[in-house]
């Protein structure tokens, strides 16, 4: 057991959480847009001084690794690498789209269903991959354009729950019996709790100097657009 920072930064909704042998002391979270950058360290401040004020040492953070957005993820990646240099603290890496089929199971009943989770790109575009309800891959983490023929030869044979900031924009494409959209579903730091514990008991921890979230695709800068005054 272990004392862990968790942090997640993939999508407009920043939070970050602490936890000390696997429950949770403390959550924090932030939903008002892309403010990443100014809220991350106010709420890990408060987490690191609650570790000062309880005697405990922060033994790991747990960053989500993507994929997502590639400046929240940029924040959040160089934020955990920071804190594990100054307090010799270890890394560990959590899926971002596991962690968002996580949070969508306590609203999932059907044990045969499968759960999609969906982080929203561009467009119809979504990075995305299957689970079942123990959470095991179904089909691997792909950048995939939504159409109405998505996923058809699975939704023939089982219910699938979309969840996660990319489904909303899926809901009207995807029409189908077995489809099942949930609303409100985000990967959450406090829900990377029980994936940390069981990767810091394994010693899967990543180089802190080397370690690159998993954008899936190259970041794509736009030129800025030029107002005529």
């Amino acid at each position: 057991m272990a004392t862990i920072l968790h942090i997640e930064t993939s999508t407009t909704v920043c939070s970050a959480a602490l936890s000390h042998d696997g429950r949770l002391c403390l959550s924090r979270v932030c939903a008002e847009g892309m403010s990443h950058a100014s809220k991350l360290p106010v709420f890990i401040d408060e987490m690191l001084q609650y570790c000062r004020s309880h005697h405990l040492q922060c033994d790991a953070v747990a960053v989500s690794a993507g994929p997502g957005s590639y400046t929240g993820l940029r924040i959040g990646v160089s934020t955990a690498k920071g804190i594990c240099y100054g307090l010799n603290a270890k890394l560990l890496a959590i899926d971002t789209l596991q962690l968002t089929a996580r949070a969508a199971l306590p609203e999932i009943a059907d044990e045969n269903a499968l759960i999609c989770p969906m982080t929203d790109a561009r467009r119809m575009e979504v990075y995305t991959a299957l689970y079942d309800t123990k959470l095991r891959k179904v089909l691997d983490c792909t950048a995939k354009i939504i159409d109405a023929d998505a996923f058809a030869d699975l939704l023939s044979t089982h219910k699938i729950y979309f969840c996660g900031d990319g489904s909303a924009k899926c809901r009207s494409t995807i029409a189908h019996d077995n489809a099942v959209f949930l609303d409100g579903i985000a990967p959450l730091a406090e829900n990377m709790i029980a994936p940390a514990e069981a990767q810091y008991a394994a010693h899967a921890f990543e180089d802190v100097a080397y370690f690159e979230p998993f954008y899936l695709k190259e970041f794509q800068a736009t030129k800025p657009k030029v107002i005529d005054l």
